[in-house]
């Protein structure tokens, strides 16, 4: 499977997403050496760090060349590693990127702090190198990621909404802090208004297309892959695009029937479930749905001139989806 480097084959991109590595650990850097330690233990665990490539990616359409994409890449991959903290308390998660979560590794009240931390922190920088829009972006983003994660709650152990409802909780938790971060990139370079609400329009509904990728991968992929067991959402009462089709197909009752029981499922139940999910063909059709959308956003990059960032730009919403084909068990 192709990565991430070789499909964004420019190289000072690169460089400077090793810079936001570095800014990232100095940001999350306390006065106090054990909060350093909680606070830098998902950042050094890794990850794809697609949200500030997402950003220096979307500089790249601005004319400015300075400290300020490293500087928006810094702020919303803040705001992500600090969301984590916090879904991984809620959720009771034990693993993280393949690691212990910092909510397992130590308590649940120590990696809320760690979370709130991040937050401010990505605010800080964000007030320090960039704008009062970018402020006042990143603030609001916050709070789209809020209400997608207490609608999601509201919906939990609930087979009965609406795929629309489903729509909505991943357009908060994700699409719009994917958005965020191609929109503050393109900002952050002084980029003129309709290139930034053309990298907007794409951003988000490549973000819807990432988390249902996402949610895909969680039904067709093992352990190994994704870095937490097979079927983690619906251990959860997370009942995703591909499960809410299936209760409307022609086992939705005996996917009631095995699901009404109740938390904690046994594997032999969260396992059956997936089988009819993947049997019925509904990772199929949602795949179809995000190629739809994609369809979409590469309409809104047709206003940008022709290059090799928008080749780019039009080539990651494929990948994403090329991840769960490649990833099938």
């Amino acid at each position: 499977m192709e990565d991430l480097q070789s499909l964004v084959s420019i190289p000072r991109i690169w460089e400077k997403l090793g810079v936001v590595e570095e800014r990232l650990l100095e940001a999350s850097t306390a006065d106090d050496a054990y909060l350093t330690k909680i606070a830098q233990h998902l950042l050094l665990a890794g990850g794809k760090r697609f949200r500030p490539l997402l950003a220096l990616l979307a500089a790249e359409f601005g004319e400015a060349d300075d400290h300020r994409p490293v500087e928006a890449g810094v702020s919303v991959e803040l705001i992500h590693v600090g969301s984590l903290y916090h879904d991984d308390v809620i959720d009771e998660a034990d693993t993280r990127r393949g690691a212990s979560s910092a909510n397992a590794n130590w308590t649940n009240t120590v990696a809320i702090l760690a979370g709130d931390f991040l937050m401010a922190r990505a605010s800080e920088v964000a007030a320090t190198h960039l704008s009062q829009e970018s402020v006042r972006l990143l603030a609001s983003t916050y709070a789209e990621l809020v209400e997608g994660q207490t609608r999601e709650l509201q919906l939990a152990d609930d087979l009965t909404h609406s795929l629309e409802e489903y729509q909505q909780v991943i357009g908060g938790k994700t699409a719009s802090l994917i958005r965020t971060s191609a929109r503050l990139g393109a900002m952050a370079a002084d980029a003129d208004k309709p290139t930034v609400e053309a990298l907007s329009t794409w951003a988000w509904e490549v973000g819807m297309v990432f988390q249902i990728a996402d949610d895909a991968l969680d039904l067709v992929a093992d352990e190994e892959t994704i870095g937490k067991p097979a079927g983690s959402d619906i251990r959860e009462g997370t009942f995703t695009g591909p499960v809410l089709r299936a209760v409307r197909g022609p086992q939705g009752d005996r996917v009631v029937e095995l699901l009404s029981s109740g938390r904690p499922y046994s594997d032999e139940t969260v396992n059956e479930v997936i089988s009819i999910v993947r049997e019925g063909g509904f990772i199929d059709i949602a795949l179809e749905t995000a190629k739809s959308r994609l369809k979409i956003a590469d309409s809104a990059l047709l206003t940008l001139p022709k290059s090799k960032p928008r080749e780019i730009l039009e080539d990651l919403g494929g990948y994403l989806l090329r991840r769960v084909e490649s990833a099938r068990v």
